[in-house]
């Protein structure tokens, strides 16, 4: 079965021709596979661009639901150890809680595709802040975390939890 998160050599040359640095910030882009997270911070292009000497953020938006369970929940802690306290995550992930019929069919149409596919729930979801200070409001489902007026869509529609953790 065909996996996104291996290496995809037209990423890494889009990225390279896209990603600049400015006064106000640097980019870089490490050729890596997040199953291989131990390599990521210590490679020269993360080295060279983070001062892990202060807090960062780690975004993983919709990337964790392409893991199965036995590679997922290690993911996160592998990431975390290398950064210093005060760091955070963010993490999205799609989940099946508010329409199981209609999210199992689109894992189907995923898998069917070569895309490996995985529906948490919450506590599925919440398991990836393990050892970490949730931020309020916790593992929601995106549209109720600060929600800034009635939404459009409906938690079925958008199928995602959300969280925001901080490294102690």
């Amino acid at each position: 079965m065909h996996n996104p998160t291996c290496y995809d050599p037209l990423v890494l040359t889009h990225a390279r021709a896209l990603l600049t640095s400015t006064p106000e910030g640097r980019t870089a882009y490490v050729d890596a596979d997040l199953r291989e997270a131990d390599r990521i911070l210590p490679a020269p292009e993360a080295r060279d661009t983070l001062d892990l000497g202060r807090p960062v953020a780690v975004l993983l938006m919709g990337v964790l639901h392409f893991f199965p369970d036995d590679d997922a929940y290690d993911l996160v802690p592998t990431i975390m150890a290398g950064l210093p306290s005060g760091s955070y995550v963010a993490i999205s992930h799609v989940t099946g809680d508010h329409d199981p019929e209609g999210w199992a069919r689109f894992t189907a149409v995923m898998r069917r595709q070569g895309i490996e596919s995985h529906l948490r729930d919450r506590a599925g979801v919440a398991r990836f802040f393990d050892g970490l200070e949730l931020v309020e409001p916790g593992v929601v489902p995106i549209l109720d975390w600060r929600p800034k007026g009635p939404a459009t869509l409906t938690d079925a529609q958008v199928a995602l939890y959300g969280g925001v953790a901080r490294k102690p």
